[in-house]
């Protein structure tokens, strides 16, 4: 007797779809295994380009952090910041001030959790006077503190430097350190090199918390409120504390990326924190992929890589060096502008569409091959082993024998 292709058992899962299972289902675990990853890439990296990369790379680092941050702020909960180079600002300044005149100064890790700390509560104080506001409101508001901030450096020129700012000065890699490195690698670290790996390390463990509070209730709650404020509030959601909340997880990510930016550039100034630079953060969320962290690291590389090679590119044209630097910008722009018309998502949005659809597509070809009959099967009730129709009636499911029996009661 036939079967047909339907009946056939299903294959087990293999040890890697077991595993791929396991992981989509533990968001914690993916996440881990995710940031294990990216500690070993960044250790092969770093470890294999010259100094001056390491210093794009240290940029990359501390813009990554910033539209980390912005990601969850304008991603996640759909408040729109045109002001994170002013937390930014607070938090670099806030390093230089504990670096300044210090023979002694506190560990580089522990300056960067004050200046994220100082820049939390600034940030919280602003989320709270913000909470009402969303839209162009708050929009306008964050561009007013953008504006605002810089200026505040200047007029207090004693304490804060002035336009020409305050040079920050890095302490030696500490002994015990550097005989730790070159025990792991056998050569001599130096300060640029520590600033990277302190960058990306932050980046990481700030990336890997932002990832797990987006798939927790929090996220859920903040996407609530992005997507329909009515429908949350009606839900039982608190719309004020949880866009407070987002403020505050936003700027914090802002002061650790000021922080690094100040031992980058070894300056903290008020022309370091121009308006242009919340734009272009912005810009980075945008063409990465509104919402989605990955898009946040792939627009801090555009912004940390690109202006370099359109210089490149300029002065192998045959531009001079002004002219060169100069066209950096434009192809900046250019840029944006055709991610925006081929990819209204992002780029991370529309790779991830463009999975999805062939995923559909794979699944409608399945499912089309499991109805159509196999070569060389048959359907039930067809073909030579066909039950007859006498023995097909009596072959039904036995609740509705049953039912038949107990109609015959009934009738008696």
């Amino acid at each position: 007797m036939s079967t047909s292709v339907s009946d056939a058992p299903a294959p087990a899962p293999s040890r890697r779809q077991r595993i791929t299972a396991a992981l989509r289902r533990t968001p914690l675990l993916r996440n881990a295994c995710l940031a294990l990853l990216a500690l070993v890439v960044v250790f092969l990296v770093l470890e294999s380009v010259p100094p001056f990369r390491q210093g794009q790379l240290a940029v990359m680092a501390y813009l990554a952090l910033a539209a980390g941050g912005l990601t969850v702020l304008t991603g996640l909960n759909g408040q729109l910041s045109l002001g994170h180079g002013a937390f930014m600002a607070v938090g670099a300044y806030t390093t230089a001030l504990l670096l300044r005149d210090n023979e002694n100064p506190p560990p580089l890790v522990v300056i960067m959790l004050i200046a994220m700390l100082v820049t939390l509560v600034i940030g919280a104080v602003v989320g709270l006077a913000a909470a009402r506001l969303h839209g162009p409101y708050i929009a306008g508001a964050t561009l007013a503190l953008a504006v605002a901030v810089p200026g505040v450096a200047i007029h207090f020129y004693d304490q804060l430097g002035g336009e020409p700012g305050i040079t920050v000065s890095l302490p030696d890699v500490p002994v015990w350190l550097g005989d730790a490195w070159f025990f792991l690698t056998g050569s001599d670290t130096t300060t640029r090199e520590l600033i990277a790996y302190l960058g990306w390390f932050t980046v990481i463990v700030c990336y890997f918390l932002l990832a797990n509070l987006s798939a927790s209730g929090v996220g859920r709650r903040w996407r609530a409120v992005r997507d329909d404020e009515t429908s949350a509030s009606l839900s039982g959601i608190n719309l004020g504390a949880n866009r407070v909340l987002a403020f505050v997880v936003s700027t914090a990510c802002a002061g650790l990326a000021g922080s690094l930016l100040a031992m980058v550039t070894r300056i903290a100034a008020p022309g370091a924190f121009p308006l242009a630079l919340s734009l272009s953060l912005l810009a980075a969320v945008v063409l990465g992929g509104l919402g989605s962290l990955l898009g946040a690291l792939i627009g801090a590389a555009l912004l940390a890589f690109l202006p370099q090679l359109a210089t490149d590119l300029g002065a192998r044209a045959g531009l001079n060096d002004l002219q060169a630097a100069e066209i950096s910008p434009l192809v900046f722009g250019l840029v944006m502008m055709i991610v925006i018309v081929v990819a209204p998502a992002g780029l991370v949005g529309s790779i991830r569409g463009a999975i999805a659809r062939r995923r559909r597509r794979a699944a409608l070809s399945d499912a089309k091959n499991d109805v159509t009959p196999g070569l060389g099967t048959e359907t039930p009730g067809t073909g030579d082993d066909a039950a007859p129709p006498t023995q097909q009636t009596d072959a039904r499911l036995p609740a509705a024998q049953h039912n038949d029996v107990s109609e015959k009661e009934i009738s008696r």
